[in-house]
C-alpha cells in the first residue's frame, strides 16, 4: 500500500480550485451584504456547487487512480476499465 496521498502529485490543481471556490464564496458574501437580488444570489451559490464538485470529482478520481487501480497495470483489465467506469459515472453525477 502506498502511504504517499494522491493529492500531492496534483496538489497545484487542486490548489487552484480551492482558491476559486475561496472567490466565489467571497462573491456570495459581498452579494448578501449589498442586498443583491436572490436571483444574483442563487447564479453565485450555483456556481460555487459546481466548482465544489468539480473539486470532489477531481479528489475522488485522483484517489482511484492511485489507491484503488495500481498505475502499473495493464490498461486491458477488468479493474481498470471499472475504474473508468466508475470515474465517468461520477463526474456525470456531481456535474
Amino acid at each position: 500500500m502506498r502511504s504517499m496521498s494522491h493529492t500531492k502529485h496534483s496538489k497545484d490543481d487542486l490548489l487552484v480550485r480551492v482558491r476559486r471556490l475561496k472567490g466565489q464564496i467571497g462573491s456570495i458574501e459581498d452579494a448578501l451584504e449589498t442586498d443583491e437580488e436572490c436571483f444574483r444570489v442563487l447564479q453565485l451559490v450555483a456556481a460555487c456547487r459546481g466548482a465544489l464538485n468539480g473539486l470532489m470529482a477531481a479528489v475522488i478520481e485522483g484517489h482511484i487512480r492511485f489507491h484503488v487501480v495500481s498505475p502499473t497495470e495493464d490498461q486491458k483489465t477488468s479493474q481498470v476499465q471499472a475504474a473508468e467506469e466508475l470515474i465517468e459515472v461520477i463526474r456525470t453525477y456531481l456535474r
